[in-house]
This record gives structure tokens, sequence and C-alpha cells, in this order.
């Protein structure tokens, strides 16, 4: 894995070989089975709040999309939720969000305590870009992850799909440094097929995941709600562009296999954007190329249909109970079991083992 330089990971995400993208399939699953085995976990995603501050090029929920019927959970909604992952077996949960004011200090740090006081679930947040103040006090309630993305490290980029907030300059990796500096394990990742992105910007950000050694990383295409300007009838054509990355599923799909390489012991989801983009098997596939977790939703159904990120979402209709089974028989399809407990990183020592000097 010391061998995935700049140029080889560039060389791998631009293969179009059959045969040769077979050798990488079954290197990423077999990095995959040693280091971090055949389970795969299970986190209830529970999306607490469509409200959001942020006007992001590409979110549904970006702060000035109309015709949303945004809402809020309350406390209460959000620890029913969260005992209704408990119940089906799962051993984390997600409580997810727009960047959203109402969702404050006090109101998570009691919603985290009051999970961990009734459940023995291991609790990730995933709430945008927070002052140090409420991360501190997050942790202090209990909170064990933090899920921050921070799409693409290229800050020219970044920036043409994430505006700032007056007063307010973006660093999401420095926020990452800062949550693991607290004693979040730290979850990040990237969307594969932004408008101006390059492979070798794409290279540079799984090479990236390495350098920060993180401990969850999800790698998902880029799928622009139609009611934003990268998404609707004006949005610019970006696929002819020189050197520009497709939002596909097989370049997504080679993302999370060279991730996998790339990072061994790393939690990589098989994302639901996946899933989207391909219902009948993309979540097989990326189990099958390197992932080994998978978030099914337990918000209920009623918000969940209102929780729109972008068009099409997989499985935005199914009650949690359905999707529990449903997820559980195709894990089984695949020689997999569900994992049991918190599912945190493992660290291991690689002991030769094949794929650590894989190379193009």
């Amino acid at each position: 894995m010391a061998d995935l330089d700049q140029g080889r990971v560039k060389a791998w995400l631009m293969e179009d070989d059959p045969a040769a993208l077979e050798r990488l399939w079954a290197e990423a699953d077999a990095v995959r089975r040693a280091r971090v085995g055949d389970e795969v976990h299970l986190r209830g995603l529970i999306e607490a709040s469509s409200f959001c501050v942020r006007a992001c090029h590409y979110c549904g929920l970006r702060a000035p999309a109309r015709g949303l019927d945004r809402y809020r959970m309350t406390g209460e909604e959000i620890l029913e939720a969260a005992r209704e992952a408990h119940r089906l077996g799962y051993g984390s949960v997600v409580i997810q969000a727009g960047e959203d004011p109402g969702l404050d200090q006090a109101f998570i740090a009691e919603a985290v305590r009051a999970i961990k006081a009734d459940t023995p679930l291991a609790v990730t947040l995933s709430l945008g870009e927070r002052s140090d103040e409420e991360l501190a006090a997050w942790k202090a309630a209990g909170a064990d992850r933090y899920l921050l993305r921070f799409e693409t490290g290229d800050p020219e980029l970044y920036h043409l799909i994430h505006p700032d907030l007056p007063g307010r300059p973006s660093d999401r990796l420095a926020q990452l440094r800062r949550m693991r500096d607290m004693g979040y394990e730290i979850g990040t990742g990237v969307m594969v097929g932004i408008p101006g992105q390059t492979w070798d910007i794409l290279a540079a950000d799984l090479l990236r995941f390495r350098e920060f050694d993180m401990d969850m990383l999800g790698i998902g295409p880029f799928l622009p709600s139609p009611r934003t300007p990268m998404g609707g009838p004006d949005a610019p054509s970006y696929l002819a562009l020189r050197d520009q990355v497709p939002n596909d599923e097989l370049t997504t799909l080679k993302a999370v296999a060279l991730t996998r390489l790339l990072c061994p012991e790393a939690n990589i989801p098989s994302t639901t954007a996946l899933a989207t983009l391909d219902h009948a098997q993309g979540r097989e596939l990326a189990l099958m190329r390197g992932a080994n977790v998978v978030m099914p939703n337990v918000t209920p159904v009623g918000y969940r249909i209102r929780y729109e990120i972008y068009p099409g979402k997989a499985c935005v209709s199914e009650t949690a109970e359905a999707c529990r089974g449903c997820l559980e028989t195709r894990i089984r399809a695949l020689g997999r079991q569900v994992g049991r407990g918190p599912g945190g990183r493992l660290r291991t020592e690689c002991k030769d083992l094949a794929g650590c000097d894989f190379h193009h």
C-alpha cells in the first residue's frame, strides 16, 4: 500500500480494462477481509433536521431552497429512533442534519446523554462545522465519533461548491484535527465527480485519507439536487471538460477500493448515494470492493421523505424494520454477517498481507 503514490492512484482511477479492475476489486476485498473481517456493521441513521444555514450549490437542503417542508425532530423523537436502532440490533447511531443552529449545544448534549443512558449504542454526530465549545460539550456528554466530509481538499474547488458564511471561513480539515485531539473517532469523505474535479485532485484527496489516518471514510458520487445551481435546468455542462472526473458508479467504486488499500483499518461505508445510483446492487458492489459499513435509515418515514439532499434517494419509503430485514438478507447473500457491538475502528498490524505492496 505504501507503493500507491499520486501517479499510481490516478492511473487506477482512470483504469478501464476489466481484467485489471478485477485485480483491484480482488485486492481490496482481500485487504478488507484481512484487516476488518467479514462483519458488516450497521449504523442507524437519524436525520434530525432539514434546516441549514449554508448555501452549498448542490445540496437540496441549502438555505435559499424554496418549497421544502422543513422539520426538526424533538429530543424524544431522536431518543425513540435510537431505541429503534437498538431494538433492531444496531451497535451505533449517526445523528445527522443540515447545519442547523436550532440543534444547539444544550439540545444535542441532552440528546446524546439520553441515548447513552437508555442504550449501549455508540453515538456519531454529523452536524456540520461547529464551534470547539459545542464539540467539546458533546464529547463530554458521551458522543463517540464525529463525521465531517471535507468533500475536496482543493481550496478553489471547495469554495466553488461551498460558499463561506460571512465571517466564518471554512476549514474542515482543521476541525477534524481538533476533534481528534478532543478524543473523537473521526470520519470524513469526498464526493466523486464534482464539476471541476480532475483526476489529480481526486487522487490527492484519496492520499489525504492516508496522510490524516482517518477512522471512517465515506465516498459517494456527486448527486446535485435539481433545486440548486449545480443541478437545476440552468446548470452548466461540465462532463466534456478536459480531465473531468465523472460522477458515475464505476469511478466511485474504484475510489472505494483504493481507499481500502490506502487505509486498510478504516471503516468504509457503502453509501446511500451509491445505492441511489444503482438500487439493484450498488450496496453489494461497494461491500465487494472494500466497504464494511452500511447506514440504514431509522428516521421516522414521515420525516425521511422531507430530507431531500438529492432526488431519488434509496430506501426513502421503507420502514426501519423492513430495511433491517432486507439488508441482512443481502449481506448474508455475500457470505458476510451483520456485525455486533459499536463497530469502532480496529487497529492491527500488517503481517505479510497480500496487497501491502499493491501497485499498478
